[in-house]
């Protein structure tokens, strides 16, 4: 049986960064309390960080000045840990698809369960959670990509479901300016029938947007693929809701676009 620095030691050498409460019972000669004294040891060393109770990362020396790995590298053998699927998102995916504008200072999660959101190190990540139905219709292969590390791969958002979560979730995207952004920089690499195909899977109110938010950036094949779920609105909502007048009759002021039944109540602003 080896010590806990030996097994360490050993799942690096294979390529391993990570490691279970249960695998590391397994390998070593310890106790349970045993164990858990050694773990906090390492911990304390800057050996061992631990993002979830029972799952740990271990640190390189070019890790500890930052306190983990980029999540990239650890967020597949995490889910996994937890028996979830999951799709990296939001700002690190339209990053991931070439949106230059996007610097990710937070590394977000879709999934289908509500989880909370933690710090480690200098990595923020945030779990945007999404019904476990429409999850499932939505995280196929056909949809998904695959971002590289030294670690394996891990599931990120294809373009469609890129520009879809962050119109769903825009309050998390940098707001509706943030997704009239990626929506310029990544959104005609989307195809419109898949774009069209996924949305249906998503609220009525942000498939309008992000065609409003297309057509403003130019992409007119991608922008019309989204027209038709205007037939199915009843009425018009405003592009961005977390905007709220201070008085409450200057919102008949604002300029109302027929064509996605949206109330334009605030500014779009796109770097060309």
């Amino acid at each position: 049986m080896t010590s806990l620095d030996q097994f360490v030691d050993n799942r690096l050498l294979h390529g391993r960064a990570h490691f279970n409460r249960d695998e590391a019972l397994a390998a070593v000669n310890l106790n349970p309390d045993g164990l858990t004294a050694a773990i906090t040891r390492l911990v304390k060393k800057q050996r061992l960080a631990n993002p979830r109770h029972g799952f740990y990362l271990i640190l390189r020396p070019e890790d500890q000045m930052t306190g983990a790995p980029d999540p990239v590298r650890w967020i597949d053998p995490l889910m996994k840990y937890q028996g979830l699927d999951y799709r990296i998102s939001l700002l690190r995916a339209a990053a991931f698809h070439g949106s230059s504008h996007q610097a990710a200072m937070v590394f977000q999660v879709v999934v289908p369960k509500q989880l909370r959101d933690f710090e480690i190190g200098r990595h923020r990540l945030q779990f945007l959670y999404q019904t476990s139905k429409a999850f499932a219709k939505l995280n196929q292969p056909d949809w998904l990509d695959r971002i590289k590390s030294d670690a394996g791969f891990a599931q990120v958002a294809g373009v469609e479901l890129t520009l879809l979560d962050c119109a769903r979730y825009f309050h998390k995207a940098a707001g509706i300016n943030g997704v009239a952004q990626i929506a310029k920089d990544i959104g005609a690499k989307a195809e419109p029938r898949a774009l069209a195909k996924a949305a249906a899977a998503y609220e009525n109110s942000s498939v309008r947007r992000l065609g409003y938010l297309l057509e403003r950036a130019g992409h007119t094949r991608q922008a019309n693929a989204l027209e038709p779920f205007v037939k199915k609105a009843k009425t018009a909502v405003p592009l961005d809701p977390s905007v709220k007048p201070l008085i409450e009759s200057l919102s008949e002021l604002h300029e109302k676009n027929a064509r996605w039944k949206l109330v334009i109540n605030e500014p779009v602003e796109i770097d060309f």
